[in-house]
């Protein structure tokens, strides 16, 4: 059985990105970048995230995407654990570890009878979902600082753009808060904003966030048809914002996790070895917080382990803590990461058809620790 790709925080991973950045704005009081994320200073800078951009289809589909496959690679990067969107995002947007910022998954525990869906701010697994912004403010599940509103207040024009039903979003509150935020519709308007956002006088940082790869990565699967147009689509985009950037700018292109396509469902809501001494399961089908009732960690964790095999590693979650998983531990988030944590390998999935149905049936997946989905690239573009 392969050892799982740790991610490298504090050195190269996605949590480095925007403080490198910064550095190259020189808003004072950031670290200098690490060994591969030093960037020369620009005082125009934007950075493009590509949800589902993973380094290996990238490489794969270098044809598809001839901008991106030209740029400088100052990466590779590693997400961190979960590489999902919601725990990337906030990584990215705090400069933190997930065990820092505390968003530890598509889903975690909030309360013992309680799970936060972070992507809607909603709980998980009641008759019916409960909008849980005021209950759970965002700005309480995760606390720390963001980089934007460090940036904002060192004197830089922060722009936040992305698709307009994000905006006051709990996840664009929770990682993305700092700056203005500029909705979008479409990817016509999405490279306008990012375009406009970088002109003008004075030290300027704009974050572009582009959702549609990683939507079609999930529907048809990685490196299908339709997914491998949307790339072409997302070079063109990355090309226009490059085209336009001012004399002194930088355009800055990464993603937020890779994507594997899944050959073997394990469903968790009907498998009876999977739910005896399960309280609350949470995460997503790549990665899982499984919550035990008391005194059945033992059990629990030898179930998992037969029924998954080599399909997924399967450890105590103290085991995850003390390996470094989640990085720095934040001892006010602790009680969020699972007593047993799974993260699948090959193409398994640990599904959950009854609470999470339209994400089982997907045959695209990400959130686990392989090369496929922790690895994305860090591509760097500047004026000819």
């Amino acid at each position: 059985m392969t050892d799982p790709v740790l991610p490298v925080y504090g050195h190269r991973s996605l949590a480095e990105v925007l403080p490198a950045l910064l550095t190259a704005l020189g808003v004072p009081g950031e670290a200098p970048g690490q060994p591969g994320l030093e960037l020369a200073p620009a005082p125009a800078v934007a950075l493009l995230l590509v949800d589902g951009l993973g380094s290996e289809l990238l490489r794969t589909h270098a044809a598809d995407a001839p901008f991106l496959a030209g740029l400088s690679d100052a990466g590779p990067l590693t997400v961190g654990f979960p590489s999902s969107t919601s725990i990337s995002l906030t990584s990215l947007g705090t400069g933190l570890p997930p065990g820092a910022h505390g968003m530890l998954g598509i889903s975690f525990r909030t309360a013992p009878d309680e799970l936060l869906d972070t992507l809607q701010w909603r709980s998980v697994g009641t008759p019916e979902p409960v909008d849980l912004r005021e209950r759970r403010p965002p700005e309480e599940i995760q606390p720390s600082t963001t980089v934007f509103e460090r940036a904002a207040a060192a004197g830089v024009e922060v722009t936040v753009v992305s698709k307009a039903e994000f905006g006051g979003s709990g996840l664009t509150r929770a990682a993305l808060r700092g700056g203005r935020y500029a909705g979008t519709y479409a990817l016509g308007d999405l490279a306008a904003e990012m375009i406009g956002a970088l002109a003008g006088q004075g030290r300027r940082l704009v974050y572009g966030y582009h959702a549609d790869l990683d939507a079609l990565g999930h529907l048809y699967g990685p490196g299908t048809l339709p997914w491998r147009l949307q790339l072409s689509q997302v070079d063109r985009l990355a090309a226009l914002v490059a085209e336009h950037l001012p004399p002194d700018g930088m355009l800055v292109v990464t993603g937020d996790h890779g994507m594997v396509r899944v050959d073997r469902v394990v469903d968790a809501d009907t498998d009876p070895a999977l739910r005896s001494g399960v309280d609350l399961l949470g995460g997503d089908p790549r990665s899982r917080h499984v919550y035990v009732q008391p005194g059945a960690q033992d059990d629990v964790l030898a179930a998992w382990r037969a029924v998954l095999g080599d399909g997924a590693w399967v450890v105590p979650g103290e085991q995850a803590v003390a390996e470094g998983w989640f990085g720095r531990v934040d001892q006010r988030m602790r009680n969020r990461i699972g007593d047993v944590v799974v993260a699948a390998r090959g193409g398994t999935a640990v599904v959950r058809s009854v609470a999470e149905p339209v994400l089982a049936g997907l045959p695209g997946q990400h959130g686990s620790l392989t090369v496929a989905e922790q690895v994305v690239p860090l591509l760097v573009a500047r004026p000819a």
